[in-house]
């Protein structure tokens, strides 16, 4: 019997970890190619992990509710054949080689940061309870003998007491700042120990406590962790988008009947945003440290709401090289995925710039969040009819036009001023110079 590895896959460019949700498959079962073994999630989508081979689950690594790195060995599959030796995954060994080092950092950093042992260590010789290393660490950081440790509930596999547990415990203990303190201390944990400390907040009275979903939590991380990360500047322009909404209204009938689609004014926006990058390459980028990484292919990413209230940005590849019919037909598919829940991993990574339309909503104008790794990120607000100053070679004259803001917020660390406010300049000339006499 030859042994194959199930290695978490890389799931997106920022994706490091994933979730184990379920295991469809037990030990024991057989197991057809491309079935279906486990679900995982991330902070991006939830996936389903098919199996490289077919053959039979013979050993399962982790359980449900664990938190595996890519790269990582999660279970063994039996095949026959002559080989002994484990080999890996093909899923994993398309990977990008580039990816290995990051991988292996991160590893590397979560398990110093989890196996360290504190001068003071908590004694669980005689305790039929399992503790981590890290709840071990935080125990005796916070002075909790076993005795007391015993009694902390827990919230993991079969009772087990887990890092969120522990600092919940400590902030209600003695107060926030002690959980703050050994937050600032592991910087591994610092960025999810911000819900912890919100324990203290006082919720008598006429309230209803709604605790957040999964995917709720793992958003909530994101966008705290990108504004550590990201120096945020956002910068406002006003467009008068009349010729464009004009060519819409004349077009979206016929659009219909030749395409079987309908054109919203989203890939027009990123006909316009495609163009401007072009121009200003700067802000389709990514930061490693102390290095600009330019990103040749113009990946858009679209924020999309979900029923759920959610939210996913599914990513419209080499958007460069789709022309407006492309770009709708492809708009059109990945919202409806988004919306049906469909979206397949590949869908939701690989973007170097992200558009959010707050004008769906009704919203004037907004001050988006940037998507981790990239450094800008584009919102378009409401179209509106408004008076306006308008240039005739009769003079100027006030007509009613319509118009929107739009605001881009970039990443300081990398984009200045001039790039990010010229950058923007720019989709917004492009969208007031847009081309009535289009055809489709």
């Amino acid at each position: 019997m030859a042994k194959v590895e199930l290695i978490m896959p890389k799931m997106g460019e920022s994706i490091m970890e994933a979730t184990i949700l379920n295991w469809t498959k037990s030990v024991g079962d057989t197991i057809d190619l491309d079935e279906t073994v486990l679900e995982i999630a991330t902070d991006k989508v939830d996936s389903e992990i098919p199996s490289p081979v077919a053959g039979v689950l013979s050993e399962i690594m982790f359980d449900v509710d664990a938190v595996v790195p890519i790269g990582t060995v999660i279970a063994i599959i039996a095949t026959e054949g002559d080989s002994a030796s484990p080999t890996p995954s093909p899923a994993v060994a398309e990977a990008p080689a580039e990816a290995a080092p990051a991988v292996q950092a991160k590893v590397a950093a979560v398990s110093s940061a989890t196996v360290a042992t504190p001068s003071k260590v908590v004694s669980t010789g005689d305790s039929k309870r399992f503790y981590s290393p890290l709840v071990k660490n935080i125990a005796a950081s916070e002075g909790i003998a076993l005795a007391e440790l015993e009694s902390v509930p827990g919230s993991g596999a079969n009772g087990r007491v887990t890092k969120k547990d522990m600092l919940a415990y400590v902030a209600n203990r003695s107060g926030a700042p002690a959980a703050q303190s050994f937050a600032a201390s592991n910087t591994v944990s610092a960025p999810k120990a911000a819900p912890a400390a919100a324990s203290s907040v006082n919720a008598s009275g006429n309230v209803e406590i709604i605790e957040m979903d999964r995917m709720r939590k793992l958003i909530a991380d994101h966008m705290v962790m990108s504004k550590h990360t990201s120096p945020h500047v956002t910068s406002f322009v006003e467009a008068d988008v009349t010729n464009l909404v004009n060519w819409r209204n004349s077009v979206k009938g016929e659009f219909i009947k030749s395409h079987g689609e309908k054109i919203t004014f989203t890939p027009i926006f990123i006909e316009a945003v495609v163009k401007a990058i072009k121009d200003y390459p700067g802000v389709n980028a990514s930061v490693d440290g102390t290095s600009i990484i330019l990103k040749k292919d113009i990946n858009i990413g679209m924020a999309a709401a979900l029923p759920s209230g959610n939210l996913i940005v599914p990513v419209i590849k080499n958007a460069d090289t789709l022309n407006m019919v492309g770009l709708t037909k492809k708009v059109n598919e990945l919202a409806g995925k988004a919306r049906s829940n469909k979206l397949a991993p590949a869908e939701v990574q690989g973007g170097t710039f992200t558009l959010t339309n707050v004008g769906t909503f009704g919203n004037v104008m907004g001050t988006p969040i940037i998507n981790q790794p990239q450094v800008a990120i584009l919102a378009v607000g409401a179209i509106r009819k408004k008076p306006a100053v308008v240039e005739t070679e009769y003079g100027d004259v006030i007509a009613i036009r319509q118009m929107m803001f739009l605001s881009l917020s970039y990443d300081h660390r990398v984009v200045d001023g001039m790039l990010g406010g010229s950058f923007l300049r720019r989709v917004a000339d492009y969208l007031e110079q847009f081309d009535v006499d289009q055809k489709i």
